[in-house]
């Protein structure tokens, strides 16, 4: 048994990021980073708490729908960047994942929102999905020094190419990879954590990026339980909801640390990969689960839009 909670000593290993629109869980949290999507941000609309947040963007958009949900996106994660000190991540609308042009756009929109109400770009993630149009866009806005977060990362083949664009940090997916994986094997889960197929594939690109040198941050997401989260003690960053923030704090277990960059940069078994354009296509295509999960993390992201759209949208002839 530690001294410490099982949250306070992963904290020793890794820099652990709320995965949350709530603003209150944020505060009592205290995490150095945070990242909303649109379905976070959509449960959070739906408290009155946040009205004012919502008020403020429809006043602001004029009428304008689209200004009105950027707005809205910067309202919340301006509140954010009061509290948690580090990188705040703000979604680029899911229906842009295809569109290289369409995204750069939207991403210099809300830095300009950003700094219109004095935040700096530099504590913003503009969070993009992994698509190769996705992965071009950001390599450009990275260019520009907007720094991005590239989400929906299920395979190898995406964490390289966002690698060779020089994003600043991925967000591979732990959780979902396990759901498919579960659903493929017909199992009811993994035990030890250490087999679980959506650890295996953060572990992966972990090791890719250490061995390799690439600045990139991998911030491990999408957890569907406490397990998961210790098996990548070590890793650069991890999002996590409130719910298991609080179930790691709730317990003085140790834990000890399972990735390290040191040791991954002696490894001898990780083959270099040189991933065009074609090759990230041809690689997606093989595997499966990556380009389901991509598709589907895509269409929900994007029906989420749609519902908090639709939310706004009889609020604004209110």
């Amino acid at each position: 048994m530690s001294d410490m909670n099982q949250y306070e000593q992963l904290k020793k290993y890794t820099i652990c990021v709320a995965d949350t629109g709530d603003v209150d869980a944020i505060e009592r949290l205290k995490p150095q980073d945070a990242t909303t999507n649109p379905s976070l941000i959509y449960k959070a609309a739906q408290m009155p708490k946040y009205k004012k947040l919502i008020d403020d963007a429809i006043s602001y958009g004029k009428g304008d729908l689209s200004v009105v949900m950027d707005k809205l996106a910067v309202n919340f994660g301006t509140e954010i960047t009061k509290i948690a000190p580090g990188y705040v991540s703000t979604e680029v609308d899911a229906r842009l994942s295809f569109d290289k042009d369409g995204t750069i756009e939207k991403a210099r929109r809300i830095i300009e929102l950003y700094e219109e109400v004095g935040v700096d770009k530099s504590r913003i993630l503009v969070k993009i999905a992994a698509t190769w149009e996705g992965i071009q866009a950001a390599e450009v806005l990275e260019k520009e020094g907007i720094t991005c977060n590239l989400t929906l990362i299920f395979s190898l083949a995406q964490a390289i190419a966002c690698g060779n664009a020089n994003c600043t940090l991925i967000s591979p997916f732990v959780g979902r990879i396990m759901d498919w994986n579960k659903k493929a094997d017909g199992v009811d889960g993994y035990k030890p954590a250490s087999t679980d197929p959506g650890v295996q594939s953060v572990a992966k690109i972990y090791n890719y990026y250490k061995k390799y040198g690439y600045h990139t941050i991998c911030m491990g997401a999408s957890f569907r339980n406490k397990e998961e989260i210790l098996e990548l003690a070590g890793c650069d960053r991890l999002t996590i909801s409130p719910k298991l923030l609080d179930e790691l704090a709730s317990s003085t277990d140790d834990i000890t640390q399972k990735l390290d960059a040191g040791k991954s940069a002696t490894m001898t078994n990780i083959e270099r990969i040189n991933v065009d354009e074609k090759k990230f296509r041809w690689m997606m295509n093989e595997d499966a689960m990556a380009t389901e999960k991509l598709s589907e993390g895509i269409r929900n992201f994007a029906k989420d839009i749609v519902k908090l759209e639709d939310i706004i949208k009889s609020m604004m002839k209110e």
